[in-house]
């Protein structure tokens, strides 16, 4: 996160919402663009009302992922909508739960929002009532973009995480990112046909991620080759340690193997206290591996 492009704006629940600066420049087209059909309050209403349905996605993934025991601290708010920034056990469970937790809070939304559209007396209340079919259009357009099958939306890596269960980590991965750049493709196609800027940016981002996601499955790849010390598991995902001298000493800054060397580095002695699992990437003490027992 290059933090000087960003607005801290507040923190709940131990989770900081940042807003991308360039918010500002497409909200401001954005308002002149909608102010052309509605008056500039309720353009402005309905902007603010898109930003807020997408901030309580980002607060569902990240409150989901908590709760099975991942990491979720930021969530940052951009002009293609938001990402929150979750670090799940690497588990497909986990995962899936904290990937579908996102859209989940767009079907729970549509239900007041239905409600309130046809109870509400059109006749009386017109520009109120024109206002609610349209944040509810922009939740119900966000849930069903949100759920297509493409990698990285919340769809791909839905679809990543049940094919987890069946085909491991590693390749429920490439065949996500595969079916990504299928859909990347497509769009490109799409924004051509209609002149649309913004579907060939979502194109050009979901491109990258895909390519990230390739580069991930290779990582993983090679993590899968590497033998493992089956008496040890991290305390966080359950995944044995690599027999490698991937862990740095504090004291001399030499690689080494802690599992090998009872946690204690052989170039000078010093003792290593935690050890980051480099299958869930979070860290933990020695003695909760199961070093020293």
């Amino acid at each position: 996160m290059i933090q000087s492009q960003q607005i801290r704006l507040f923190k709940v629940f131990g989770i900081t919402v940042h807003l991308h600066w360039s918010w500002f420049l497409v909200a401001a087209y954005e308002l002149q663009r909608q102010s052309q059909r509605s008056s500039l309050g309720w353009a402005a209403a309905e902007y603010l009302a898109l930003f807020g349905i997408v901030l309580l996605h980002e607060f569902g993934h990240a409150l989901a992922c908590r709760q099975v025991g991942g990491a979720a601290n930021e969530i940052v708010l951009w002009p293609l909508g938001g990402v929150a920034f979750v670090s799940p056990p690497q588990r497909p469970g986990a995962t899936l739960w904290s990937i579908a937790a996102g859209p989940l809070v767009n079907v729970v939304l549509a239900i007041p929002l239905v409600a309130a559209f046809y109870l509400m007396d059109g006749d009386a209340f017109p520009a109120l009532h024109t206002f609610i079919f349209r944040v509810g259009f922009i939740n119900a357009g966000l849930l069903i973009f949100n759920i297509l099958p493409i990698y990285p939306l919340d769809g791909g890596q839905i679809l990543r995480s049940l094919l987890w269960f069946f085909l491991g980590p590693v390749r429920s991965l490439w065949i996500a990112a595969l079916i990504g750049v299928v859909g990347a493709s497509a769009l490109v196609v799409l924004a051509y046909l209609n002149g649309s800027i913004w579907t060939a940016v979502i194109a050009i981002f979901i491109a990258t991620q895909c390519w990230s996601g390739f580069k991930e499955a290779r990582r993983l790849k090679r993590l899968e080759a590497i033998p493992r010390h089956n008496a040890f598991s991290c305390p966080g995902c359950n995944a044995h340690p690599m027999q490698a001298p991937i862990w740095l000493c504090g004291g001399c800054g030499q690689p080494f193997d802690p599992f090998l060397h009872d946690g204690v580095c052989p170039s000078c002695g010093r003792a290593l206290s935690a050890a980051t699992c480099p299958d869930c990437r979070e860290a933990h003490s020695l003695p909760t591996w199961g070093v020293g027992r």
